[in-house]
């Protein structure tokens, strides 16, 4: 048999196991995995003393194309996915301009990606009180499912929802088969301490930090599985910061009570309250970073296999956004595409759950097509990293618009050598190559 590519002498990480195998790749897909492969290759890959892993499929970032590319887009932000080890992105209907609510801004926001992304990608559809009458529209577009906010985005034009629409708009997304990503934050608790402080003069990161308790995450998602339970919808909870969180999570589909998921992100397990003294608004977030004690007993649940998916919540801004006497007035959005894999390795996570985590559970949450592991039928969607390697995150590698990763100076393991997108190299040793070659992909079996 001829192959396009062969990859030879590589560990490969499988949700199944980390094995010794030869990886042949034929009209972008994986069509022999075996521990030796003969036959002719148009390109050989020695890959020895490396460890191939599924492409990143990150289903949480903001690109911010079209409207707000002064903050991110999709040129940038793939390539520094692309830099880390990512082949998939699904880009979250706000911060563009306009936000992806109907069908007319999510042809927009299609457009702004065609042509100019580094990775394969799906799209978000926003749910607000607004736009409960758009859903079916996105769907019938392809929407991997609906984003929705229990307290406020930050974004004037992308509203939170109250009770009764987040109620009503979950019906609907049950009808569609379609996800709801939710953002679980108490609104009325959030908004009180924060104002309660800032009338008081007080506006430190520790204020900031003071303003929302892991109570106000923790009721925000009892309160949203309560709404799954009844409604029949499928939800997905994401940037979970707590392990009181991920606890209520999973005793609920324990129990049965509805289809729900979790996702995390690195930044809560690789930093802390300690790490933010230092590093400042680089790492303002929300919810926000936890303390020391909190962040390893969310590093347990993962580690326990608790957790559904990692995704990055890439969400960056200019240096002028970071700046200021009021924290509260910062903005709040973590630069982290390039890094999830190296940080889930510094962990020391069993690999195979770093695949699982990154990869075959996203692809498979989000019905992603051809996604998801390493496999023979499967898009040859791989990262080749030298796990030998641990180095200090230097500014000068960072490939997203404005350089301000809370992980600057930050000594993580691994180094991504390679990443291939269906059988095509698209970065090389930190630097992307080629042209974007990034495919829009629908969800598999939608109703709609």
């Amino acid at each position: 048999m001829a192959f396009d590519c062969v990859i030879r002498g590589a560990q490969v990480v499988r949700a199944s196991g980390v094995d010794a195998l030869a990886i042949g790749i034929e009209d972008g897909r994986i069509t022999e995995l075996s521990p030796e492969i003969s036959g002719q290759a148009r390109e050989t890959i020695d890959a020895r003393g490396l460890h191939v892993f599924p492409g990143v499929l990150d289903a949480h970032v903001h690109f911010n194309d079209p409207g707000r590319d002064s903050w991110e887009g999709v040129p940038s932000g793939s390539a520094a996915l692309a830099a880390g080890g990512g082949t998939f992105f699904i880009d979250m209907p706000l911060n563009s301009s306009p936000p992806t609510l109907d069908a007319d801004s999510f042809d927009r926001k299609l457009a702004a990606c065609s042509g100019r992304a580094r990775a394969d990608f799906g799209l978000w559809g926003g749910l607000t009180p607004g736009n409960l009458d758009q859903l079916e529209a996105l769907a019938e577009r392809g929407v991997v499912g609906f984003k929705a906010f229990m307290s406020s985005s930050g974004i004037e034009d992308f509203r939170a929802c109250d009770d009764g629409s987040l109620y009503r708009g979950m019906r609907v997304a049950a009808g569609l088969g379609l996800p709801v990503a939710i953002h679980a934050e108490n609104d009325g608790m959030t908004t009180a301490l924060s104002a309660m402080a800032r009338s008081a003069g007080r506006t430190s990161m520790r204020d900031y930090l003071d303003s929302r308790p892991i109570a106000a995450e923790a009721e925000a998602i009892s309160r949203a599985l309560a709404f799954a339970e009844d409604t029949g919808c499928s939800i997905h909870v994401v940037h979970t910061s707590s392990a009181r969180g991920v606890g209520l999570i999973r005793r609920a589909v324990e129990a049965g009570l509805c289809d729900a998921t979790c996702e995390t992100c690195p930044h809560y397990l690789l930093l802390s309250v300690d790490d933010m003294e230092m590093i400042g608004a680089r790492a303002k977030c929300a919810p926000p970073l936890r303390p020391e004690s909190e962040r390893n007993l969310l590093a347990q649940e993962v580690a326990a296999g608790r957790v559904d998916t990692i995704g990055s919540d890439h969400s960056p801004s200019p240096l002028s956004m970071k700046q200021g006497a009021d924290f509260f007035s910062i903005w709040g959005g973590i630069s982290g595409a390039q890094a999830t894999l190296r940080a889930l390795l510094t962990l020391e996570l069993h690999l195979p759950l770093v695949a699982k985590l990154t990869s075959d559970n996203v692809a498979r949450r989000f019905r992603i097509p051809g996604k998801g592991g390493i496999r023979v039928g499967a898009d040859a969607d791989l990262a080749l990293v030298d796990l030998s390697v641990a180095a200090p995150v230097a500014e000068s590698e960072l490939l997203d618009r404005h350089h301000l990763s809370p992980y600057a100076g930050r000594t993580l393991r691994g180094a991504v050598r390679r990443t291939m997108l269906r059988g095509q190299t698209i970065a090389r040793e930190g630097a992307v190559v080629g042209v974007p070659q990034g495919r829009f992909l629908k969800p598999h079996h939608t109703t709609a």
